[in-house]
């Protein structure tokens, strides 16, 4: 008889957010209990392997996105868009407080038709609190990881964001 000895490994999943400034979004949702990476970086867009300077010009589709890695044992994927519409206000067209363009959009970029239904269920739930969402909801594409300056900015920097603060909207 073989044996196959379990994997000490936990199984993962990935969620891709998008709302204004990479930097803020990472902050929060890397202190969640479950998250085991984030990767800042670029989707959405038309072109291959961008780099911060190209996607700041607002030409290349592309938003500034968070890509997570999670234990789906210890955190749900609706905990995390949940936190997600929480540090950022989904209203806001093309922006993010001072953060204007169409790279600083509000964006889910779904994996699987799950995270698609949740995503959908909860822009619902804010609607009839009169939240009028412009989060726009899309299928993932290739997700390109930000130069390393970018990564784990506000942890390297000792600051908290000035963009993404928590409020409770659920």
């Amino acid at each position: 008889m073989n044996f196959i000895p379990a994997s000490d490994e936990p199984r993962t999943e990935r969620a891709i957010f998008a709302s204004g400034c990479f930097w803020g979004t990472e902050y929060h949702l890397q202190k969640v209990d479950g998250v085991i990476s984030t990767t800042v970086g670029y989707t959405g867009g038309h072109l291959p392997n961008p780099t911060y300077k190209q996607v700041s010009t607002g030409n290349t589709g592309h938003a500034e996105a968070i890509e997570v890695v999670y234990d789906p044992a210890k955190v749900s994927y609706e905990t995390l868009a949940r936190l997600f519409f929480e540090t950022h206000d989904p209203t806001q067209l093309n922006r993010q407080g001072p953060d204007i363009g169409h790279q600083y959009r509000s964006a889910i970029f779904y994996l699987n038709d799950e995270q698609k239904a949740v995503a959908r269920k909860l822009i619902g739930l804010l609607k009839d609190q009169d939240y009028d969402v412009v989060t726009e909801v899309t299928p993932a594409t290739t997700f390109y990881a930000a130069e390393d300056y970018h990564q784990d900015y506000y942890d390297r920097k000792g600051t908290l964001p000035y963009c993404h603060v928590y409020q409770q909207k659920f």
